[in-house]
């Protein structure tokens, strides 16, 4: 397979699918990429798991020194906390003559059917998140080899441009501003609930003691279970300020996590609420970067209907 090394320098957000067939490929492929960048002296930040991390290194030598590596299981486990490291990472690099270069992988198969789907939810914000700032290419790897195949074909609607067999080209599936119509989407109703309150807000202490108990009754640890209850009492607060306060909670467990739902009559006009680190003067958006910190994973619809708001904790 031809590496996808690339030579020209962008102008703008080049946010490319990198399809690759096994480790050999990856390798490869993603090492090109990364010694095109060294030669070019760009600032670079790769997000992938850790065991391809050490392929990478291994691949590179001491050349891997100049480069960033984090790990996507612990940058990416709730996919919602991504775009803000890039956006740290693009900041920092502003100032370089050269534009900067990423590398993330956020879907891999042991993900949940949830966190895929929030992960192509990600990948289509990126073009949103970057669309009017600083020039950088972000490549994003995925193996066909290992992922379902309509995970692949998400790839084609969410980038603008696709790596196949060496080949740059523009993808002709590309859904420009899909977001939008993916946070109107509606979620899987659960099987059962284990909790159901009305959101009042003279009640707030009594519904976080309720999600406590609930969190400790199925086995959160009791750290992680605070945590939630820190997310799910941000999200009841929100919707009692900005949501007439007609709002209602519901708890249950599914695919391992407890899942604790905020769902009221408001709607959210920004798509990237909370996505990005927030500023000192920043006017709002702090509570759900906040819920973002503290949950394993975190999802957003908003529609002429209203808003649901869900906040995954690891039972794990």
């Amino acid at each position: 397979m031809t590496a996808p090394a690339g030579t020209a320098d962008p102008t703008w957000f080049r946010h490319e699918a990198f399809l690759y067939d096994g480790d050999t490929a990856f390798v490869e492929g993603i090492g090109a990429f990364l010694r095109a960048g060294l030669d070019a002296q760009a600032p670079m930040l790769v997000v992938v798991s850790a065991e391809k991390i050490g392929w990478l290194r291994d691949h590179l030598g001491r050349d891997s020194d100049d480069i960033r590596f984090a790990d996507m299981a612990t940058v990416g486990r709730n996919p919602g906390r991504i775009i803000s490291y890039w956006r740290d990472f693009v900041e920092e690099s502003a100032g370089d003559d050269v534009a900067a270069r990423g590398v993330g992988e956020p879907v891999f198969p042991s993900r949940t059917p949830a966190e895929l789907i929030e992960c192509s939810q990600h990948e289509a914000l990126l073009n949103t998140a970057f669309d009017d700032g600083s020039p950088w290419w972000l490549l994003c790897p995925y193996d066909t080899a290992t992922l379902d195949p309509s995970l692949v074909e998400e790839a084609f609607r969410n980038h603008p441009e696709v790596v196949r067999d060496g080949a740059h080209v523009p993808s002709e599936a590309y859904l420009e501003n899909r977001i939008f119509d993916m946070i109107d989407e509606p979620l899987t109703e659960p099987a059962s609930t284990l909790l159901e309150l009305k959101i009042e807000v003279d009640k707030l202490s009594a519904l976080r003691g309720a999600v406590r108990r609930v969190a400790l009754d199925v086995g959160l640890e009791s750290r992680r279970a605070a945590d939630l209850v820190l997310a799910v009492n941000e999200l009841a607060g929100n919707s009692v300020r900005h949501a007439g306060g007609d709002g209602t909670l519901r708890c249950w467990t599914e695919d391992g996590n407890l899942v604790c739902e905020v769902r009221d009559r408001g709607r959210i006009d920004d798509p990237l609420v909370g996505r990005s680190t927030p500023t000192k003067f920043q006017p709002g958006g702090r509570g759900v970067w906040m819920v973002h910190q503290l949950c394993d994973l975190v999802q957003l619809r908003t529609s002429a209907e209203g808003t649901v708001v869900r906040a995954h904790a690891h039972l794990r």
